[in-house]
């Protein structure tokens, strides 16, 4: 069974993608820089530090003696991920000999946050005249509210219809690769779509905005002064209300789209209107592996398959029946059964089986969370021999080639289709051989030239 894998990439990779002088522009920013630094490994970030006030360049070899022996790979990779970013920047002498050094627009940037502090371009509105701005915990509710409505709009359930009204842009977003519409009929996820759900929320939120970067080109965004945007927020105070009229016309239509997944609450008053960052728009600079709080999980599962989860959530309750059957639906539990009909449903959809395991395991109940294993081993082994039962054959699509008239025909035949990847299977002993349908049609002219 073919396998759709759906990547999150965080904000720094989109960053590295750039070209040198969109980066060299955004380095300006000195919020951009603080974002890049906090998102860097550990010794990829020291080695920015060290190189701040070096303003020459580093030969390799003297960094290379910058770690020991068992370090090596740490630092190779620290490397790549600077020059990736265009932190450091690499030279090439006469010698050959490679040389960094830290990109010139970043290092004064980086300077001046250290040393006096950014200023953000917009300052917190006075409690006064923003009127009721809601407490974190408020917030909080409504930031996730919202992004369960975001999802339950992907599972198309009828609740999401009722409470979700969400922008050309998001629906486009929607469009590309998690949801598929035929004519005259209703939209249905794909098998990212379904891969998505099953990933965290940081995870998702990075994939959402990756796409919404992707896109911003059709909008007449230009992708580099979006992501300088949406950097800059993750600076901005949680819970402080800040004037919508501060903002750019592009930045405006932006803040809309990002209400919609709850990142921002959007708030009017009798003159000026304001716009409240939420946990997700201040954790966007974060990057994937630097996120260390755990959210609370709501699953046990036991060892005859059947799973409670504690949770009045109707989002949690769709996301279960993408792989197990519902029994009982109660106020602030769930009752299912992993079965296996139900996670060939699951496995039909996209949906592997580790990416099952790891989101039972990620979401355990804190009763059993610190358990070793979370999940019944009989569990998890069940689930992956199941997806095993499905992938024992796989069709490829072939030609099958016999009644060669000489050996050094066969054998230059059998030669041509594995330097193209395209040999199958061959029997030595009666000159027959299997390729792919890829290189049928340049096989055959091969076989033809060399017959004449």
């Amino acid at each position: 069974m073919p396998q759709v894998k759906i990547i999150a990439r965080n904000f720094m990779d989109m960053v590295a993608s750039l070209p040198a002088v969109k980066l060299d522009k955004l380095y300006e920013s000195p919020f951009i820089c603080e974002a890049i630094v906090r998102s860097l490994p550990p010794l990829a970030k020291k080695y920015a530090l060290q190189m701040m006030y070096i303003d020459r360049p580093v030969p390799a070899k003297a960094m290379d003696e910058w770690v020991l022996i068992d370090g090596v790979s740490k630092h190779n990779v620290a490397i790549d991920r600077l020059v990736q970013l265009r932190v450091f920047v690499e030279t090439v002498d006469r010698k050959k000999e490679v040389s960094y050094q830290l990109n010139p627009t970043f290092q004064e940037s980086l300077q001046n946050q250290l040393v006096h502090g950014g200023v953000l371009s917009r300052e917190p509105m006075p409690s006064n005249t923003a009127g009721r701005i809601p407490s974190l915990e408020e917030l909080e509710a409504y930031a996730l509210n919202q992004w369960e409505c975001f999802l339950l709009h992907l599972i198309n359930s009828i609740q999401s219809e009722k409470l979700t009204n969400f922008s050309s842009s998001m629906m486009k977003i929607f469009q590309s690769g998690l949801l598929s519409q035929r004519e005259k009929e209703a939209p249905k996820l794909t098998e990212k779509g379904f891969q998505f759900l099953l990933m965290d929320t940081n995870a998702q939120l990075w994939y959402i905005m990756r796409e919404y970067i992707s896109n911003a080109e059709a909008r007449n965004v230009d992708p580099a002064d979006l992501i300088s945007f949406l950097l800059e927020l993750s600076f901005h105070e949680l819970g402080q209300a800040y004037n919508v009229n501060t903002l750019t016309e592009f930045q405006k239509h932006t803040i809309k789209d990002l209400a919609d997944l709850g990142l921002v609450k959007l708030q009017q008053g009798m003159k000026d209107s304001w716009f409240i960052p939420t946990k997700l728009a201040t954790n966007l600079s974060v990057s994937l592996s630097d996120v260390s709080t755990r959210k609370q999980g709501f699953m046990v599962v036991e060892t005859n398959f059947r799973l409670y989860a504690y949770s009045s959530s109707k989002l949690h309750c769709e996301i279960l029946r993408l792989f197990s059957r519902i029994e009982y639906v109660l106020p602030n539990l769930v009752v299912g059964a992993i079965t296996k009909e139900s996670l060939y449903n699951a496995f039909g959809n996209g949906i592997t089986a580790e990416q099952i395991v790891s989101f039972l395991q990620q979401n355990a109940h804190p009763r059993v969370a610190n358990r070793i294993p979370s999940v019944p081993e009989n569990v998890t082994d069940q689930i992956r021999l199941w997806e095993a039962d499905l992938n024992r054959v796989e069709f490829t699509s072939a030609h099958f080639y016999d009644e060669f008239p000489s050996r050094d025909l066969f054998e230059t035949a059998c030669d041509y289709a594995r330097e193209h990847g395209g040999l199958l299977w061959e029997d030595s002993k009666k000159m027959r051989l299997v390729v792919k349908t890829e290189v049928h049609v340049h096989m055959r002219e091969h076989i033809r030239q060399q017959k004449y």
